[in-house]
């Protein structure tokens, strides 16, 4: 499998630790080649003295072409910075992470590459930059011309695995959103990708409910009643689910231990516990595209950025799996 891999922001520690999981790489099997600004990508090599040969990739023709090398990066390069100020917001360095970004998903939906692995960006500074799509799964769903792309996550350590049903929207929004987003289709494309992505044939589900302690039988709120809990048992003769479960005691009695997959009504609800739990390992996944997208699941890390201290363990392990997941999708086409 022919990964690529996006610099990320140039400014934040996205170069850092592709280099640094391009190094442990080498014996995975899989072939690479970074896409994104090849002067970034020498300045930390050199700054962090990695011990990687960047060979820059003239032409989008020329990848299909490549011959794999021991410790030889091939960089497609997108755009090049005039300089680079690490732990600084710019511009510049927003520009570089969105084309990167459209260059990699473009050498996917090709066919020249596999799958896709993306460091980080930063928010504020693809905002600069002038994009309305200012995070990887908007950007890649309008791409990709997919509406509606899951977010999942997953922790190749502990197993746990949690996927979002709303994803990057303010709490003020998210009952309204439960109430109006079609949630059957939402668990069967759910239950669809793990057979294909995972090879589980029938996952078990767990949901969690909206409200506090999932309403106490409807005194905190009633979409529990009207609106999970018939889901669930509609959906129940055909799928493994259960629930809705109050998120902070399944959390706190580590049940996801007995599910395949656990389901948060809302971002943080997912994301605090998963980041508690998995923060050095965790990894992000697209689900429902054409394409096989990962990521590791941290930010840009200004603070660490240029200091060779960053941890490259969560994109080495986003990797492994889209690597993983490529393959699964060719063997059961």
């Amino acid at each position: 499998m022919r990964l690529v891999l996006t610099t990320g922001d140039i400014h934040g520690i996205g170069p850092e630790i592709l280099l640094k999981s391009f190094m442990r790489l080498q014996d995975s099997g899989h072939e690479f080649l970074a896409a994104g600004s090849l002067k970034a990508l020498e300045y930390y090599r050199d700054l962090l003295k990695l011990p990687v040969r960047l060979v820059a990739v003239e032409e989008r023709s020329a990848i299909s072409r490549l011959t794999p090398d021991k410790g030889v990066l091939p960089v497609l390069s997108v755009a090049e910075p005039d300089s680079i100020h690490p732990g600084t917001v710019s511009k510049t360095a927003g520009d570089i992470a969105m084309r990167s970004l459209e260059a990699a998903a473009g050498l996917c939906r090709d066919g020249i590459c596999d799958a896709l692995v993306t460091a980080p960006i930063h928010k504020e500074a693809v905002s600069l930059a002038g994009y309305s799509n200012t995070g990887h799964t908007d950007f890649l769903a309008t791409f990709c011309g997919v509406p509606s792309p899951i977010m999942l996550f997953v922790d190749p350590v502990s197993g746990l695995k949690v996927a979002l049903a709303t994803i990057h929207v303010p709490l003020s929004k998210v009952p309204s959103l439960i109430r109006a987003i079609d949630l059957d289709k939402f668990f069967l494309s759910l239950a669809a990708s793990m057979r294909k992505d995972f090879r589980l044939e029938r996952p078990s589900i767990a949901v969690l409910g909206l409200n506090p302690h999932a309403s106490d039988g409807g005194v905190m709120g009633d979409e529990e009643a009207t609106i999970i809990q018939p889901c669930i048992e509609r959906l129940s003769p055909n799928l493994r689910i259960e629930g809705p479960f109050p998120a902070d005691g399944f959390f706190g009695a580590k049940r996801y231990g007995n599910h395949d997959l656990v389901v948060a009504m809302y971002h943080d609800q997912g994301l605090l516990p998963f980041k508690v739990l998995a923060f050095d390992t965790g990894i992000n996944v697209t689900l429902g595209l054409p394409i096989v997208r990962t990521s590791p699941d941290h930010g840009t890390g200004f603070d660490k950025a240029g200091k060779g201290i960053a941890s490259e363990r969560s994109f080495y392990e986003a990797a492994l799996l889209a690597g993983q997941i490529a393959q699964n999708r060719t063997t059961t086409r």
